[in-house]
Parts: C-alpha cells; sequence; structure tokens
C-alpha cells in the first residue's frame, strides 16, 4: 500500500526534525566544551603568569624611554604581566631588547659556541648564561603563555559561533515542530 503525499511530508518532516535535534545538542554540546576549554586555558595562563610575578616597569621609568620598549609596553606600566598578550608584548619588546644589547645581537647558539672555542673566557660564558635564561624566559612567555591564550581565545571565538548556530538550529526545529502540529 502506498503512503499518500501528506503522510510521506510528514515522515520528511520528523526525520528532519530528528536530524535538527541531534544536530542542535551537537552544536550547544561541542559549543559548551569549547567554552570550558577557553575558561581553563584563560584561567590557568593568568594563575601561571600571576605566580611569576612579573611586572612591567613603572610610568616614566628609564627601562621605557627606548624606542624599541617604550611606544609598545607604556600602556602596560606598573601593571603585573597576567595576560597572553601581555606576556608577548614583555618577551618581544623587553626581554629581546635586553637579550640584543648582550653580546652585539648574538644569539645564545651562537656565544655559546665561542664561548666552548674559548673555555677561559668568562665573559663569554656569562653571556651565554644571560642569553641561555632571557631566551628561555622568553620562549617560555611566548610558547606557553601568548600560545596557549591565543588557543584559548580562538577556542573562545569557536564556542560563540556554535552556540549562535545551536541557537537557529534550536529555532529550526520549533518551527519544523509548530508545521509538523498544524498539517496533522
Amino acid at each position: 500500500m502506498a503512503l499518500s503525499a501528506k503522510s510521506r511530508r510528514k515522515i520528511i518532516d520528523k526525520v528532519l526534525i530528528s536530524f535538527g535535534v541531534i544536530t542542535t545538542i551537537v552544536l550547544l554540546g561541542v559549543g559548551g566544551l569549547a567554552w570550558w576549554a577557553h575558561s581553563f586555558v584563560a584561567s590557568n595562563v593568568r594563575n601561571e603568569l600571576a605566580s611569576q610575578q612579573i611586572y612591567f616597569p613603572p610610568k616614566s621609568s628609564p627601562s621605557l624611554a627606548s624606542p624599541k620598549i617604550g611606544p609598545y609596553l607604556n600602556q602596560y606600566a606598573g601593571k603585573q604581566l597576567l595576560t597572553g598578550p601581555e606576556a608577548k608584548a614583555y618577551a618581544n619588546h623587553f626581554i629581546a631588547v635586553h637579550l640584543s644589547e648582550v653580546a652585539g645581537g648574538k644569539t645564545y647558539a651562537q656565544v655559546s659556541a665561542e664561548a666552548q672555542a674559548n673555555p677561559t673566557d668568562a665573559k663569554l660564558k656569562q653571556q651565554a648564561q644571560t642569553l641561555f635564561q632571557g631566551e628561555t624566559l622568553r620562549g617560555l612567555l611566548l610558547g606557553d603563555a601568548y600560545a596557549f591564550s591565543t588557543v584559548g581565545q580562538i577556542a573562545g571565538f569557536v564556542a560563540i559561533v556554535l552556540f549562535v548556530a545551536g541557537g537557529i538550529m534550536l529555532i529550526l526545529v520549533l518551527l519544523g515542530l509548530l508545521h509538523l502540529a498544524r498539517s496533522v
């Protein structure tokens, strides 16, 4: 026995509504996980940076006078470093500038190689140690704080998009249910 056009339409409506319900649940569920990831990363980055007790130089500090530093750090003057963007600014415009002055712009790898070739040169050994510590801190600020902060921000944006899409799907499901109820 063949189904009438009205019966086929009701079956199609029920299938589409079911897919809409499943899609809504998935969108909202994944959106919730993305929001959790955003919150988790943001709080961990903040807590880890806070525990390091790193502060930007105060306003009018000679440390901010350099044109390689001041324009990038004046906005943070005197504040504690707590966010990924602040970590990036501090790493790239404070630590990196000071490291470039340690050994005439040479990197740790270059100075370390020179120090190994001249093991009695105390100045090279000290420069290598300073560069190692500075480049390590800079790498941690950029890799751990700034990179994870950026990933967390992206997760937050994804969560918002998924919540909006889930809301739209929910509206479509409700409209589908309304259409199905009217066609009974």
